[in-house]
């Protein structure tokens, strides 16, 4: 029972494959068009010997994590704040909730100008496509916390910072790591867009570049890439969602 529970994800990409391989075939689609999967695998085989496909792979890793992380290190204690202060919310809140609607890409002009071509535009719209959501996520998580929580913490005599480390950010986490896990398939989504039009480097160029070489083979390549790669971080941080229950659980003990 469990071999048939671990081989069910293989039977749809099976089939996917069994499906390409029939319409490439049988429609004689010819190969600039639809690459076969094998004239792919032949591809995905050659980009990852030549090395191209592990520069590309690091490249956009690297611009995700720097602007992900700067995403969450200023969205998180802005939200907090923003949850529990009154003013700071009506000062902020509708300035976020008008750009946050705003799609990243829009920005791709602007990053040009104000930061070149390179590394920096990249992590910029990255930045942007995860800071909006993470601190929406955030004050939602904080504003779900019972009063009773603060006030027990009041009673203690708890200062402001052991309010937000002890009661606060433990009660929220389950909201915040949840946004943290959406932002993250977002920003994935937002690097591969930006890699095409605002640096010479990545997954995104590697496949506008292919696609300009009429290597169609390196094109479905790099998208097979894109999705593994998108799986395995998502996989990352569903693990990372069981983490406040583990926190819990050692407390209880």
């Amino acid at each position: 029972m469990k071999m048939a529970r671990d081989l069910t994800p293989w039977i749809g990409i099976a089939g996917l494959l069994l499906v390409w391989q029939a319409a490439v075939s049988l429609a004689d689609i010819p190969e600039y068009a639809l690459p076969s999967p094998l004239s792919v695998a032949c591809g995905l085989y050659e980009l990852a010997v030549s090395g191209r496909l592990v520069r590309a792979v690091v490249a956009s890793l690297f611009r995700v994590t720097w602007g992900y992380y700067l995403a969450a290190a200023l969205a998180i204690p802005l939200g907090m704040c923003m949850a529990r202060n009154r003013g700071i919310s009506r000062a902020l809140n509708p300035l976020i909730q008008f750009l946050r609607p705003i799609s990243p890409l829009a920005w791709i002009p602007l990053s040009l100008i104000w930061f070149g071509i390179g590394d920096k535009p990249a992590i910029f719209l990255i930045f942007l496509s995860c800071f909006f959501p993470m601190v929406v996520f955030t004050m939602s998580g904080v504003l779900s916390i019972r009063q009773t929580f603060t006030r027990v913490g009041e009673n203690f005599g708890l200062s402001r910072v052991e309010k937000y480390t002890k009661i606060i950010l433990p009660a929220a986490l389950p909201e915040i790591v949840t946004g943290l896990r959406i932002t993250l398939g977002t920003a994935w989504l937002v690097i591969v867009a930006a890699e095409m039009i605002a640096v010479k480097s990545g997954l995104g160029y590697l496949i506008i570049d292919a696609r300009n070489s009429l290597r169609m083979d390196y094109v479905v390549a790099g998208m097979i890439v894109i999705g593994a790669i998108g799986i395995g971080l998502d996989l990352l941080m569903q693990r990372l969602e069981r983490l406040p229950q583990v926190i819990w659980k050692r407390r209880e003990r």
